[in-house]
């Protein structure tokens, strides 16, 4: 199965081309423009690299979240319009997930730690059976001191978490703690597309009407129009 990944849950997101579970091209990159600015250019330079046309795709998979609550919404209304005009399936692929798929080889424990900004973290704790991610808890945002109180043993981390908390951890964690290199320390579309195939040869589609972002926490605008309705 052709399949095309997008990844918009934090600033270093980006697109990958699959088929079946070889990946055939993927784009990030991680600066400060916004990824409505360039998450089509990339699409349409990795399918003509590919010499694919997007009549060709036979699915696509998308990161849900959690993660920035703009980068989302970009991505996932991409995938929505894509989802639509070519009349294929689509897979919902937690952030999270996808981070720690990149670790296959880690010993112990993996926990994927997204900066959620407000003091505050994005996580979850999964572990390696063989070939399979089984998960050991669910996403969820959480003050970083409550986290490190939460894991024992021997853990590693992975996501853009570290960079602001990277000396918290340490001091916490100890010779516990393993960081994740920082080239595998982001969630890929790569990742995101695997997951995504394994998800749609079962089929577990979604519906793309459906389709919504899992932030896990209101957003500002949220937050805001809860304030104003309480004031009147």
């Amino acid at each position: 199965m052709r399949v095309l990944a997008i990844e918009t849950s934090t600033p270093a997101g980006g697109a990958a081309l699959l088929d079946g579970d070889q990946l055939v091209g993927e784009y990030t990159l991680n600066v400060k423009t916004t990824h409505s600015e360039r998450l089509l250019a990339a699409v349409d330079r990795l399918l003509q690299d590919a010499g694919w046309t997007p009549g060709m795709l036979e699915g696509l998979a998308v990161a849900v979240g959690p993660g920035s609550f703009t980068g989302l919404r970009i991505g996932i209304s991409t995938v929505k319009g894509l989802a639509f005009s070519l009349r294929i399936p689509v897979a919902a692929v937690s952030t999270l997930e996808a981070a720690a798929w990149g670790l296959p080889f880690a010993k112990g424990p993996v926990c994927p730690v997204l900066d959620a900004r407000k003091g505050e973290v994005y996580a979850a704790l999964f572990h390696w059976e063989g070939e399979s991610l089984v998960r050991d808890w669910e996403d969820q945002a959480l003050d970083p001191e409550e986290l490190c109180r939460r894991l024992s043993g021997p853990i590693t981390l992975v996501g853009d978490g570290i960079v602001r908390y990277g000396s918290l951890f340490k001091e916490r964690l100890g010779p516990r703690l393993t960081f994740a290199p920082a080239a595998r320390r982001l969630p890929s579309a790569a990742c995101v597309g695997q997951l995504g195939h394994i998800r749609l040869a079962s089929g577990d589609a979604v519906d793309p009407v459906t389709l919504v972002p899992r932030y896990l926490r209101p957003s500002e605008a949220e937050l805001r129009r809860r304030r104003e309705f309480a004031v009147h």
